[in-house]
């Protein structure tokens, strides 16, 4: 298979299990975007880390009817940290679930302040301390969620679909295949 095909097929696997998961509403603030985009911010494509984040968050909006400013703040957010990691975070090749942790961490903890205490007091009027008092619960919560994603999908999206270079041998694509058999019986 071409390799853009190949790349394009990945990203649109993270995106619609980033949007899939997003939609299941399984725990509070069911957020796997940063656990997906981790390894993008490591790859050649720099880019991707960037357009990943973005897309999936407006794209989410955008089917949920809720696109407006807040999914721009979001989606612009996100699109900052994953620049920040590919500039000074994730140089390396080979990076190990501890880092990627500590980089969701450092994610959750940019996201949160610039979406939470700095954009809550400009667009809805609230205090600086009264939104970051406030933010305080949510980010607990947020740092537990993506830690766990991170923990789940991030070395299993890296290894299987992220890292295979031509796909074809992917596990997920095995099973596709196998499913997509059987009904045709």
């Amino acid at each position: 298979m071409e390799k853009t095909k190949v790349g394009i097929i990945k990203f649109l696997i993270g995106l619609l299990l980033a949007n899939g998961i997003r939609f299941l509403r399984v725990i509070p603030n069911n957020d796997p975007i940063m656990a997906i985009m981790l390894p993008y911010a490591k790859s050649d494509k720099k880019y991707k880390a960037v357009l990943f984040p973005f897309i999936t968050m407006v794209s989410f909006d955008l089917i949920t009817g809720m696109l407006g400013l807040w999914t721009l703040v979001t989606a612009l957010t996100y699109a900052l940290i994953g620049f920040l990691f590919t500039q000074y975070f994730f140089k390396e090749r080979k990076i190990s679930i501890f880092k990627y942790l500590k980089g969701g961490i450092i994610g959750v903890l940019i996201f949160d302040f610039i979406t939470g205490p700095i954009m809550s007091s400009f667009m809805f009027g609230m205090s600086f301390i009264e939104a970051f008092i406030g933010q305080i619960p949510f980010t607990l919560m947020h740092l537990v969620t993506v830690g766990t994603f991170i923990i789940v999908i991030t070395p299993f999206y890296d290894k299987f679909v992220f890292e295979n270079a031509n796909l074809i041998d992917s596990i997920i694509i095995q099973r596709l295949r196998q499913k997509i058999s059987k009904l045709n019986y």
